[in-house]
């Protein structure tokens, strides 16, 4: 992968960093803007943190997307045993499918 950008930054004896200016307009955050460190095998990258979501839960949907996808066989239906806990762990629990769902909703 080629390098758009290369900033270097000091930690200070608190842990603490400047995000350098130019990373900070390529990312598009300003004075009270998040951003995310993601840490994987191939080091650490920096992004914009749009929300509040979990990065791990994207990389876990597309990764059981793909399994049901190349083994749809796997896919068995709930156990009566399941079933039944299920609907007693959630009895008491009101629905309204009538309410609005909180945060962005995207299809």
């Amino acid at each position: 992968m080629a390098i758009a950008l290369e900033e270097f930054s000091t930690i200070t004896a608190k842990g603490q960093t400047t995000i350098p200016k130019a990373v900070r307009q390529a990312l598009g955050v300003g004075y009270g803007g998040r951003i995310a460190f993601r840490v994987s095998d191939g080091g650490v990258t920096v992004c914009r943190a749009d929300s509040d979501e979990d990065p791990a839960v994207e990389s876990f949907l597309s990764f059981l997307a793909a399994d049901l996808k190349q083994h749809p066989e796997a896919v068995k239906a709930l156990s009566p045993d399941l079933t039944a806990r299920i609907a007693a762990l959630t009895a008491n629990i009101p629905v309204d499918l009538d309410d609005a769902i909180d945060g962005d909703v995207s299809l």
